[in-house]
């Protein structure tokens, strides 16, 4: 079986090109993992993947995906090789991208913390134990009591 599962940071915008038979899109990028453990003398703490997807899953990261964006690919490991100009084999080992998805959101990007819930509420600046106030009048919508 051969499948990985990713999350990290883009490094850079994603490089994407149209072309093939059907003009469908391709995008090259490259994540920076953690690593979970450091080793001694081991100044790298993370571990920089490249990966390409193809299709739509191109196109999302083609619209969304941006230096510094936190993702979650799925996929799988690919290795080639190729002869570079100078005559010289080149092995390249790529993650293909079967799914991908956002791994937090926009705000938390940017520093905010705050969090909607699709219910229009954002958490109140007064609670200090991390969890939102749950405003008055709504104990009859919650589904539990």
């Amino acid at each position: 079986m051969n499948k990985v599962i990713l999350m990290g940071r883009l490094t850079r915008d994603p490089e994407v090109r149209y072309g093939g038979a059907n003009n469908s899109a391709v995008a090259r990028f490259s994540l920076a993992v953690d690593r979970r453990f450091k080793r001694e003398g081991d100044e790298q703490t993370a571990d920089f993947i490249n990966c390409v997807a193809f299709g739509k899953t191109a196109e999302f990261l083609e619209k969304y995906a941006r230096k510094g964006t936190k993702f979650v690919v799925e996929g799988r490991i690919q290795t080639g090789s190729y002869t570079n100009k100078e005559g010289q084999k080149v092995y390249t080992t790529d993650v293909v991208c079967e799914n991908v998805e956002f791994a937090e959101s926009k705000n938390s990007q940017s520093g905010g913390s705050s969090f909607d819930g699709g219910a229009g509420f954002a958490p109140s600046s007064d609670a200090g134990d991390g969890f939102m106030n749950i405003p008055d009048g709504i104990d009859e919508e919650l589904p539990f009591n």
